[in-house]
């Protein structure tokens, strides 16, 4: 009997942390369902499935059925499932130890639900790093998939990617499959034709080789416009046919069967990489368009083309100073959890130390890390779903730390940026103090209720803005690949594009003249002075609940330069079911003023689903919804969010009043550019005339009910 091709099909399955329930079963309806029944007719179809487990623990619970039908398949010898880490992390991101219990943990799982347990792992986002076959060999994983791409970086040639290879670290080795890039675009947006005649080439120069591929069940189903395509149209159907049909030199052969049966092509040893889309939307802005210039000038010329690199997905972290803050908070929250006792017997330590590290591994999951067609850092659910999370373990692992509730101040990088933070852990709330920007407060946690307050997003350029204008107003009739759309979802989303001088952080400083208006602020039009707004202030001293910090600099007005002084004392202390932030900002001129400035302190504060009736700011004239944008007396603000029951007061005496805005961005998702609400600036104004001296203080209490 002749030796046959192989095509292996690795499909990934995956719904992030704190996705909505709706949109999970949409994408169940969409692609997961009717991708299982129609394999369920063609038993000739041999595939690996991967689904993670915030997707199998939701399908657990509200599809069991679909349960069924896949151990079936299972069982049948039609469906190999494979592994990866259970929340979906970047492995190579998270501690040593989560990344053993992140992939044992679906092992197990996979195991008790479908009687069989898996050899191989998917790579989240198929981001690879040098050390990652002794970390997946660790966890004993036997196989796993990342793109051509990897490959092609590490030098291997395009007729080399037909097998399956050896990845080694210090020892430690696991076997890689090369997935080939033209499948990921072919399947499903080629025609049928075209993809059985690549595989013929391929067998005819590899008859006892592979194709792999792997890449989303979603984009059978539920990308744009793919459900009639797939389903509508048949064309999954006709895909499987036609592979039926050509059985006599093809076998469709699920990743670790190929891997047992056939021997290696020798050693991979693979850089770090990603899929080639994720390596381009981690690079800085304007590199990104200047890398995409240069690949549309050799899109011609594959020889020259093999040597273009994007950036690294470490990169984000730069990118996003968001995404950077969110991995430290998880970094800590996995030492503190680490730290917590072990004990024999069962007890309430016991079940608390277990919750701790299933809350921990929650907020490893990778979307709201990243920025890119797929991830999740835009998405403010999926931000808050990780911070609350990862705000509940390490409040569980502090309740059974010694001294671990106690009031307390850390001098740290805690962001790893190379300045010192200040971090208050007090028994309500923890707070992330920025001498180095504008001595502002970058996180506020009200730890009661596990909410991150300030959770929002600096308004940047994004490479795809320069897109917006040309954005088509109606979908095409077209299928084309998700990489390839621009669809908007409200038409006008240019006219939101605007950017942010800095981070938007908590009881940072605005001065400025007092000509200026509150549609002003809104536009981001201010002009306040940037040393005051974002300079580095010096820490003059600092206790467990109490800082002073003081910045001294010359103030450009139209006058001259003034030298002004502006102290900030920050205080952190409980309140009635809750605590209050405080901030007393003193401002101290060496020679007065020809002309009044106005001073303004600004707090950032997200509570979310801006239109959602039991999210609200309290008025004379009734409840205004988060996105409100206009002016509200001073000396106090109410607000008040029901989802996470607590209210927050804001008390600004001698303010003339609340200048408010929403913090809008635009981005670009799965379904389109959309607008996103990121939460509200809010500014509490005094106006500062000739006098040499004015104090000013701002104080947040937060309360549960």
């Amino acid at each position: 009997m002749p030796p046959k091709f192989h095509l292996s099909l690795l499909l990934h399955a995956h719904q992030p942390v704190g996705n909505f329930e709706d949109v999970i079963e949409k994408c169940y309806e969409n692609a997961y369902l009717p991708f299982v029944r129609m394999l369920e007719k063609h038993p000739a179809i041999r595939v690996g499935l991967h689904y993670s487990g915030p997707l199998l623990t939701w399908i657990e619970k509200n599809h069991a059925e679909y349960f069924a039908q896949v151990r079936a398949l299972v069982e049948r010898k039609q469906v190999e499932m494979v592994g990866g880490g259970f929340y979906e992390p970047i492995l190579a991101v998270i501690p040593t130890e989560d990344q053993v219990e992140q992939v044992t943990r679906l092992g197990n799982y996979l195991e008790r639900h479908f009687g069989e347990r898996p050899s191989g792992a998917w790579l989240a986002e198929r981001v690879w790093e040098p050390q990652m076959p002794s970390a997946l060999a660790a966890a004993e994983v036997g196989y796993s998939l990342v793109d051509d791409y990897h490959f092609l970086s590490a030098g291997f040639e395009a007729k080399e990617l037909f097998g399956a290879y050896v990845a080694e670290d210090r020892g430690k080795s696991v076997r890689l499959f090369p997935g080939l890039k033209a499948l990921r675009y072919l399947l499903p947006f080629g025609r049928v034709e075209e993809v059985i005649q690549f595989l013929k080439e391929a067998a005819a120069t590899h008859p006892e080789g592979v194709a792999a591929m792997g890449d989303d069940m979603e984009k059978f189903g539920v990308w744009p416009g793919t459900f009639e395509h797939c389903y509508g149209n048949r064309w999954l159907e006709n895909f499987f046919e036609a592979l039926e049909a050509n059985r006599d030199w093809l076998s469709v052969t699920p990743p670790g069967e190929y891997v047992i049966s056939h021997t290696p092509l020798g050693r991979a040893d693979l850089p770090t990489a990603s899929y080639a889309e994720m390596t381009e939307w981690a690079l800085p802005t304007q590199v990104r368009r200047r890398y995409g210039a240069v690949q549309r000038e050799f899109n011609g010329r594959p020889e020259v083309a093999g040597f273009l690199r994007g950036g690294s997905w470490r990169g984000f972290f730069r990118k996003y100073a968001e995404a950077n803050l969110l991995h430290k908070k998880m970094l800590r929250a996995a030492t503190r959890v680490a730290a917590m006792p072990v004990r024999k017997i069962a007890s309430k330590q016991t079940e608390e130390l277990a919750e701790a590290r299933d809350l921990l591994m929650r907020g490893q999951c990778n979307d709201a890390y990243w920025h890119g067609v797929f991830g999740g850092l835009y998405a403010p659910h999926l931000r808050t779903a990780l911070w609350k999370n990862l705000i509940r373990a390490e409040f569980l692992a502090d309740r059974q730390v010694a001294g671990g509730l106690m009031s307390r101040v850390e001098m740290l990088d805690y962001d790893a940026d190379g300045a010192n933070e200040l971090l208050f852990t007090m028994p309500d709330c923890q707070a992330l103090l920025k001498p180095s920007d504008g001595a502002t407060l970058a996180a506020v946690d009200f730890r009661p209720a596990g909410a991150t307050l300030i959770n929002s997003m600096q308004r940047r350029q994004e490479a795809y803005h320069a897109r917006l204008i040309d954005a088509p107003h109606a979908a095409s009739g077209a299928v084309a690949s998700i990489h390839e759309q621009t669809r908007v979802k409200e038409e006008g989303l240019e006219k939101y594009l605007r950017y942010d001088r800095w981070a938007r952080n908590a009881f940072r400083v605005l001065i400025f003249s007092p000509k200026r208006t509150r549609e002003d602020y809104e536009l981001l039009q201010l002009e306040e002075d940037a040393g005051f707004a974002s300079g580095e202030y010096a820490v003059k001293s600092s206790g467990p609940q109490e800082a002073e910090l003081v910045r001294e600099a010359m103030l450009p007005t139209k006058d001259g330069d003034v030298p002004f002084s502006v102290t900030k004392i920050f205080s952190f202390g409980p309140a009635p079911n809750g605590c209050e932030v405080a901030c007393e900002v003193g401002i101290k001129l060496k020679q007065p003023l020809e002309r009044a400035v106005t001073i303004g302190i600004e707090s950032v504060i997200n509570l979310l689903a801006p239109n959602d009736a039991d999210r609200f700011y309290e008025t004379a004239e009734g409840p205004r919804p988060m996105r409100f944008s206009g002016t509200l007396p001073a000396p106090i603000l109410r607000m008040e969010d029901g989802w996470q029951r607590m209210r927050i007061a804001l008390h600004a005496p001698g303010a003339q009043d609340y200048w408010i805005a929403p913090i809008e961005t635009v981005s670009e998702s799965e379904g389109g550019f959309e607008r996103v609400y990121q939460g509200s600036q809010i500014m509490a104004r005094w106006k500062l005339s000739t006098e040499k001296v004015l104090s000013a203080r701002l104080v947040w209490r937060i309360e549960s009910f």
